[in-house]
C-alpha cells in the first residue's frame, strides 16, 4: 500500500472516530478498584447502548434512564460493559424498574457482600445517580471501587511522568476528592510524608508505573513514567 493511501486511510479513520466522539461517543478513563487488587485501569471508548446482564435482564443505558438526561449519550456503565467484554472480565447487576438503572453486584470475581458493596465515582466523587444514569465525558475519570464507601480516601498519586535513571523523583499522594496530602502510603515501595510527599529512584531506563496504596483507602490510578538513562 502506497504512502499516500496509508496517509488517506488514517484520515479517513480520524475522521470517523472524531464523528463518533460528535455524535455521543466519549473516551474515558475507567479504573475498576477490586478487593484485593486492580481490575482494570485504562483507557476506554464507549457509547450509550443496551446493556446485559445474567441477574438485570437486557435493559437501555445511555443516560436517559429514569429520565436524567434529555437525549442519550455515554455513561459509567456502558463503559464498564464494553471494558468488560473487550478485556475478557464480567460483570452482573440487578436491575431496579423503580430508578431504571443497574445495582453492580459483581465486577470480576469480586462479589457483594452483607457489609460491601461495589460504589461508582465520577472523577473522584460519588455519584448520586446510578451508572446508566450518569454520562460521561471526553476525560472524565470513571471509578467503579469495591467497598468503597468505608474508606477514607480515593487516592490520587501526582508527579512528572518523566525521570531519569538514578535520580530521586518526588511525587505526591493526595485524595482525589479534596487535593488534602495523605502520609503513609505505599508507592513503589516508599511511604508517603505527612505532606504526601514520596521519593523514587529508578535503576534502570524504561518506563515505570507505580500506585500508591493504602489499606484505608482506595488504591490510586496507575502513574506511569518513562525513565532516561543517567549519565
Amino acid at each position: 500500500m502506497s504512502l499516500f493511501a496509508l496517509f488517506t486511510l488514517a484520515t479517513f479513520g480520524l475522521s470517523v472516530y472524531a464523528d463518533t466522539v460528535q455524535q455521543g461517543g466519549a473516551l474515558i478513563h475507567l479504573r475498576i478498584e477490586g478487593a484485593t487488587e486492580t481490575i482494570f485501569d485504562g483507557p476506554i471508548f464507549t457509547t450509550g447502548h443496551n446493556v446485559t446482564t445474567a441477574s438485570g435482564g437486557t435493559h437501555h443505558c445511555d443516560g436517559t434512564n429514569n429520565n436524567q438526561n434529555p437525549t442519550p449519550g455515554p455513561t459509567c456503565t456502558s463503559a464498564l460493559d464494553d471494558a468488560a467484554a473487550a478485556h475478557g472480565f464480567t460483570w452482573d447487576g440487578t436491575f431496579f424498574d423503580s430508578f431504571d438503572d443497574y445495582l453492580v453486584t459483581r465486577i470480576a470475581s469480586d462479589s457483594e457482600t452483607s457489609t460491601e458493596f461495589w460504589s461508582l465515582l465520577l472523577n473522584y466523587q460519588l455519584t448520586t445517580v446510578g451508572g446508566c444514569q450518569q454520562q460521561v465525558q471526553n476525560t472524565d475519570e470513571v471509578l467503579f471501587a469495591f467497598d468503597a464507601l468505608s474508606k477514607a480516601y480515593a487516592l490520587k498519586l501526582e508527579g512528572p511522568t518523566n525521570a531519569t535513571a538514578n535520580q530521586p523523583l518526588q511525587l505526591t499522594v493526595v485524595d482525589g476528592s479534596t487535593g488534602t496530602p495523605v502520609a503513609n502510603a505505599e508507592v513503589g515501595g516508599q511511604t508517603s510524608d505527612g505532606e504526601g510527599h514520596v521519593w523514587l529512584t529508578f535503576g534502570s531506563a524504561g518506563s515505570q508505573s507505580v500506585k500508591a496504596e493504602k489499606s484505608d483507602s482506595i488504591r490510586s490510578r496507575s502513574l506511569v513514567i518513562d525513565v532516561a538513562p543517567g549519565l
